[in-house]
Parts: structure tokens; sequence; C-alpha cells
């Protein structure tokens, strides 16, 4: 567990910035999507209020996990040049500020969400959080080199509470869209950890390339990147959605597939070296986002 003390002295009292930083706004923006996409294909239209009590309880979820993921992290952030200007390692605000922000916002969006929506969809946002928070942070994180692949489980929970959400029920689609999420996750953050390999090392936190090493990380994020382009295909395959969702998410995954072959043959260890690397996990966010954009414009295309 983290200690109470702060890294550095608190110099200024936390402002409003600094609670939205602990939500993590940028991996917010990619939940809230996905989450509203599962909520928008769905068979059931909520009305408009109700729609967006159910994105603003998911956006609520995933602002917990980031301000309770930041809180327990507190000492690894500081060790990390990229997350050391957080607000709780650069001594903006005390770690149990962040705890009771965290739970709050958490016990929130679950509560809320089971009265606008459904006590299934509150279950599975509280699954998500408890996942992340205990199996991810906690648990895998710190201990395995696997930390991504289970963990990246939580991150693939919007796209089936949006669905949930309007249904009430889970069904083949939004399982489809959990598993895209699910196996996309690991090329996607292993791609960023090989040039950001030294922040892990110092922090002791022993992500693939930390502990398997470059040529074996490459090699993961290329076969990763295959079930992921058959996943995401699949709903097409399978009568679920429309040809302009099928032809787009063939040439989406062929594209990756060539991204990540070239990450599989660079041989570079110096983070300067590593444009495909970085090129990868760039497209792998639009990736991720244009997919799902085709998803929702098959959905509502007259067939």
């Amino acid at each position: 567990m983290p200690t109470l003390e702060l890294p550095n002295p608190a110099v200024l009292p936390a402002d409003w910035r600094d609670f939205v930083a602990l939500t993590k706004p940028r991996v917010m923006s990619l939940v809230v999507f996905s989450g509203l996409c599962g909520l928008l294909v769905a068979p059931v239209q909520l009305p408009v209020v109700l729609s967006f009590a159910a994105i603003l309880c998911i956006a609520l979820g995933a602002g917990a996990c980031g301000a309770l993921n930041q809180w327990y992290e507190v000492e690894v952030d500081a060790k990390m040049r990229r997350t050391a200007k957080r607000p709780l390692p650069a001594g903006r605000m005390d770690p149990q500020s962040a705890l009771h922000f965290g739970v709050g916002l958490g016990a929130l969006s679950v509560l809320l969400m089971g009265l606008a929506t459904n006590w299934l969809a509150a279950a599975m946002l509280l699954a998500s959080i408890l996942f992340y928070v205990l199996i991810y942070t906690v648990w895998l994180k710190p201990r395995t080199a696997q930390n991504i692949v289970i963990g990246g489980a939580a991150g693939a929970f919007p796209p089936l509470i949006g669905w949930v959400a309007a249904t009430g029920q889970v069904a083949t689609l939004p399982l489809l869209l959990f598993g895209i999420i699910f196996l996309w996750t690991p090329p996607h953050f292993w791609a960023l950890s090989l040039f950001v390999r030294s922040d892990y090392a110092d922090a002791g936190i022993p992500m693939l390339p930390v502990v398997a090493g470059f040529e074996s990380t490459r090699r993961q994020i290329f076969l990763y990147s295959l079930p992921m382009a058959a996943a995401a295909v699949a709903p097409w395959l399978l009568g679920l959605t429309g040809p302009v969702f099928g032809v787009s998410a063939a040439v989406l995954s062929l594209v990756f597939l060539v991204l990540a072959g070239r990450v599989a043959a660079n041989r570079a260890t110096d983070p300067k070296d590593m444009g495909a690397e970085k090129h990868l996990f760039a497209y792998s966010v639009f990736y991720l986002f244009a997919l799902f954009t085709v998803l929702v414009a098959d959905r509502f295309l007259p067939w």
C-alpha cells in the first residue's frame, strides 16, 4: 500500500485541473467513446437523458480507476519521467484527497448507473472498476509481465456495459467488441513500453520489454495482432454487421498487421531508432477509434 508521505512537499493546494488530471482524460476519452458505441449499436435505444446518464457513469467509473491507480502508484509514478509531473508525485495533492475522490467517483458511477439504466450494467461497471484497481493495479502490474494481457479486460468492458445499459442483457456482438479491445491492448501498450522501457525498469515494473527483452516483446506484438485482426472482422463474418464495417475492419486491420510486422522486424534498442514502435502506438489509437466509428455508421445504414 502507498505511504501517505508525498515524494515532494506540497507547494500549492490542488485545484480543479489536478482533479481532472487524476481521471486520466486521454484514457477516459477512449473508454467513453467505446462505451458510447456499444450503446448506439444496441438494438434498443434509450431516451437521450438516460443515454447521457449511462455514458456519464462510464466516464465517472473510468475516472475513478485513474484516480485510484494514481493514488496506489504514487511512489512508482515519482520514479518515471512521463508520470513524475502528475498531481500526487509532484506534490500538488495529498494522497488522502485522491483516495476519497476515486472512491467517491466509483460509488457514484455504480449507483447512478443502476438507478438510471439497470443493475446488470451497474454490476458490470463495478466489476470493471474492481478488476482494474485490485486485479491489475494492485496484483498484476507489479508482479508479472503478463499484467497488460490479463489487465486488458478492464479496459474492454465499456462497449459491453453500454450495450447492457440499453438492453439489460448480454449478446454476441458486444462480447466480440470486448474481445477486440482485449486483444488490442497488449500490442498497443507493448509498443509504448518498448520506447519507454527505461522508465518501467527504473520504477521496477516488470513490463514485458524489461523482463523478456526487445525481441520477445516485438514478436508478441505481432502474434497478438493476428487474433485481434480476426476478432475485428468476426462481426461481419457472423452476419452481425454489414459489409461497410467488414471491409473497413479488414483494411484497418491489414494496416495494423503491416505496422506490427515492421515492429517485429526492428532490432533497435535506442528509443530514437524506434520509429516503427511509435508509428504502431499512434496508429493503434486511431485504429480503435476508426473501427468503432465505422461500426456505428454501419449500424445506421439502411440495409
